[in-house]
């Protein structure tokens, strides 16, 4: 199992797996590198001297130095939030391919802008380029799981749509070595801070280019009526003829669920915001979804990424030590991102991983907590740390190795799991800029926590993990396994415990009776389709 374990739910030709999908899946995920190098980078390189004395930081109080970096910070994810909430009228009516373009395109002129701050324009321009990376990033993180997961075939679904996680936290990763890289190898100038800015328009380059040469999602095509268009894609992308029985099959798929989704909601723009306003369970799992990024981020996942220096120096990390451990840490969740990937999320299941993070994640909160509490590091700095500081570092990434393979990526799988593609698009759009609301929240005031609250702040995101275990633990059921036809019926059974298994018993005594009256009914799957009785039941 994992990975590269192909679950196939028929015969498939071996044309399928072909390196066009996988070069069409590495291209999105472009976009997924450009938002992790984002998020990654501009924490340490708005702390460089460099920076700092271009812009007059070093002759600011504390108070205002902490303000300007929580705008430089919170205003991309403000327009991350925006950029969410625009996608599923732009990916509607524009389709995939070209809301990447343009999503791409956006961020390129963000990129652009803050480049162009210095001293002497001040940080207006800085601000609007970040303003505008964060509307390229919302609707790039919105579109690119659904491109991933219209192209794949069901049997690389998980692997292709990993993609889109694993690129985010190799751009992390980068962000964080370039950043260690110029502060060594430099010397403190415009060039020197400019260069980690500059760094963003390689990844958002490539996926403007990439997606100029990319399909069209076929499904998208089909929704629109473009069937010419559609079948031509989906050959060129299977590497199969339009008269293969493979192609043929998927075709008749597709059109299957239009119709469903004609039957059941509609095509018009507006027609899924009807189905959750008429639907309290639809509304009850979009609550859920939201609340996930809020338990999410709680963690304090996201400050940590934004805020490493910060995190280090209040543990009493002095130097150039605090770039090599930001590095560190940026290796560390790259690594367990391909673990979560290969072994734990399909394996061990999405409920198991949440209430591991929670009640792991929160010890080690508490534990560093409590080490800055006793011994105050930065009231009594060293040199070097001792005992009890090397302690806490380890903490520090043990929590770092717990927390990125189940709430890091988990609340991502749920809820591309918990809604059926009828309504996915809206229900993406609405958790994603859920996801970027929270994460603005936390990363506005991140730092004057850290200045109000020392220590406490440590307690503040323990004391939110514990309380999230509850949360998923009464709340959460496991959705690994169960069809996406039958999530109405998983969040309507209770105790949410026993859910997962209790469907599963049910799905499969209703499979057994189905093929037992099929049994009792000579010619029955002569003149029915066995497949259309067993969907329905």
């Amino acid at each position: 199992m994992g990975l590269l374990h192909l679950v196939e739910d028929r015969p498939t030709p071996k044309n399928v797996y072909n390196w066009r999908v996988y070069v069409l899946a590495l291209i999105a995920s472009c976009g997924s590198n450009m938002i992790g190098y984002t998020s990654g980078f501009i924490g340490t390189t708005i702390t460089m001297p460099s920076f700092e004395r271009e812009f007059g930081l070093d002759k600011m109080t504390s108070a205002h130095v902490d303000l300007i970096s929580e705008n430089i910070v919170s205003l991309f994810i403000a327009g991350a939030f925006f950029g969410a909430l625009l996608t599923y009228g732009v990916s509607h009516f524009l389709g995939r391919k070209w809301s990447l373009t343009l999503s791409s395109a956006v961020f390129i002129l963000g990129a652009g802008l803050q480049m162009g701050a210095n001293g002497s324009r001040g940080l207006g321009i800085l601000y609007a380029g970040r303003v505008l990376s964060g509307l390229g990033t919302g609707v790039a993180s919105n579109v690119i799981p659904i491109y991933l997961s219209e192209l794949a075939p069901p049997a690389i679904r998980g692997r292709l749509v990993g993609f889109y996680e694993l690129g985010w936290q190799i751009g992390g990763m980068v962000g964080f070595w370039i950043n260690y890289g110029v502060e060594q190898t430099m010397p403190e100038s415009h060039k020197q801070w400019v260069i980690p800015f500059a760094i963003q328009i390689i990844p958002s380059g490539m996926l403007f280019l990439g997606s100029l040469w990319m399909k069209e999602s076929p499904r998208w095509l089909f929704l629109k009526g473009r069937r010419q268009q559609a079948m031509k894609n989906l050959c060129w992308i299977r590497q199969l003829d339009e008269a293969d029985i493979y192609i043929t099959e998927e075709v008749a798929t597709v059109d299957q669920a239009i119709e469903e989704q004609i039957s059941s909601i509609g095509l018009g723009f507006w027609k899924p915001f009807r189905a959750v306003a008429q639907s309290s369970n639809l509304r009850y799992r979009l609550f859920l979804g939201c609340m996930l990024f809020f338990w999410q981020n709680a963690s304090g996942i996201n400050a940590i990424n934004y805020y490493s220096p910060t995190i280090f120096s209040s543990i009493g990390v002095q130097g150039n030590m605090k770039g090599i451990l930001n590095g560190i840490f940026g290796v560390i969740k790259a690594i367990c991102t391909v673990i979560w990937l290969l072994f734990l999320v399909d394996q061990f299941g999405r409920r198991k991983l949440l209430l591991c993070g929670a009640i792991c994640g929160s010890i080690c909160m508490w534990v560093i907590g409590a080490y800055i509490c006793v011994t105050k590091p930065t009231e009594h700095p060293r040199s070097s740390l001792d005992g009890g500081g090397i302690a806490a570092i380890f903490f520090f990434y043990l929590w770092t190795a717990v927390y990125t393979p189940t709430w890091n990526g988990t609340p991502w799988v749920i809820n591309s799991e918990c809604f059926d593609s009828n309504i996915r698009p809206l229900s993406q759009a609405l958790t994603t800029a859920s996801n970027w609301l929270f994460n603005f929240l936390v990363s506005r005031f991140t730092e004057q926590m850290f200045a109000t609250m020392s220590y406490g702040v440590y307690f503040f995101f323990a004391a939110l993990s514990f309380l999230a275990w509850f949360f998923a633990f009464f709340l959460i059921p496991e959705t690994s396994g169960i069809p996406l036809e039958a999530t109405d019926q998983l969040f309507r059974i209770k105790p949410v415990w026993k859910a997962n298994e209790m469907l599963k018993q049910q799905l499969k005594e209703e499979e057994e009776r189905f093929r037992a009256e099929m049994k009792d009914t000579p010619g029955a799957f002569e003149k029915n389709d066995p497949q259309e009785h067993l969907e329905s039941a």
